[in-house]
């Protein structure tokens, strides 16, 4: 099985793909997304220092997310960077395993869907130091507040003993929303923030580390988003609670209507 395992993580650790791969984001990927997108980047200083295994993670609100992250990066993080992807969405055709495994270097993540993934990839990852790219929160905000986190990435630093690099993405749920059907018009303007990576505590637990993770990365987006004049993620938060209250009582609303034309129907 350790054969098998060896064998199939080749490819993220050839020197020669990473090559390819360098080439193919430099002079496709990367043009692409300028010409759809104002991209600014920030905190390039706090990547001083970092190399070997890390595990970079991010706010998730559209497609370009990790485009964005791994062409935002220093050439020399970037080359080896391996992508988690969605399973049943990336890996359901050739064309777009093909153009994952060009641009991305991604590994397959089973969402429990029917797609495909090898579990403990990430791990097997880690441990060959190659450094990876996963969203904790495990699929594209609806809402453009960030979801919970699942402790999966805080478990593997903890378990691997590998720091977590934050990267907040400002203005990337704006420029594509998951219920936009086309991509990005008028070059919206996204910001691309690099945080200081975090290393788990001696003794600190997946969920405390899981936590610190998570407001780590609030804090990093929403300074950003209040120096440009954007909305926070503690605004969407907010926006969305209110959506929810004035939901639950148009419902009341209704329900008691409802309840008054029955009594009336009644008499």
């Amino acid at each position: 099985m350790s054969g098998e395992v060896e064998q199939s993580n080749s490819r993220y650790t050839s020197r020669l793909q990473a090559t390819s791969r360098s080439t193919a984001q430099f002079l496709l990927l990367k043009p692409a997304l300028n010409r759809l997108l104002k991209i600014h980047v920030h905190g390039i200083a706090n990547l001083d220092g970092l190399e070997g295994a890390f595990a970079v993670y991010g706010n998730h609100s559209s497609h370009l997310d990790a485009p964005l992250i791994l062409c935002s990066m220093p050439g020399r993080l970037s080359r080896y960077v391996a992508t988690g992807a969605a399973g049943d969405f990336f890996f359901g055709n050739w064309v777009k395993s093909i153009s994952m495994n060009l641009f991305m270097n991604a590994f397959a993540v089973d969402r429990g869907k029917g797609g495909k993934g090898r579990r403990g990839m990430a791990g097997h990852l880690l441990q060959d130091g190659v450094p990876i790219l996963l969203f904790p929160e495990g699929t594209r905000s609806r809402t453009g507040a960030m979801g919970p986190f699942t402790p999966g990435v805080a478990s593997l630093c903890v378990s691997r003993g590998v720091p977590a690099l934050p990267v907040a993405l400002v203005g990337a749920y704006e420029a594509w929303p998951s219920n936009q059907k086309h991509l990005p018009k008028g070059r919206p303007e996204v910001h691309v923030v690099f945080g200081r990576p975090l290393t788990p505590y001696p003794g600190e637990i997946a969920l405390e580390f899981n936590e610190r993770m998570r407001r780590q990365l609030l804090e990093v987006h929403d300074t950003t988003a209040r120096a440009y004049g954007r909305k926070t993620l503690a605004e969407y938060e907010r926006s969305l609670a209110l959506q929810k209250a004035e939901q639950t009582e148009i419902a009341s609303l209704a329900e008691n209507a409802k309840e008054q034309a029955d009594k009336q129907e009644d008499r």
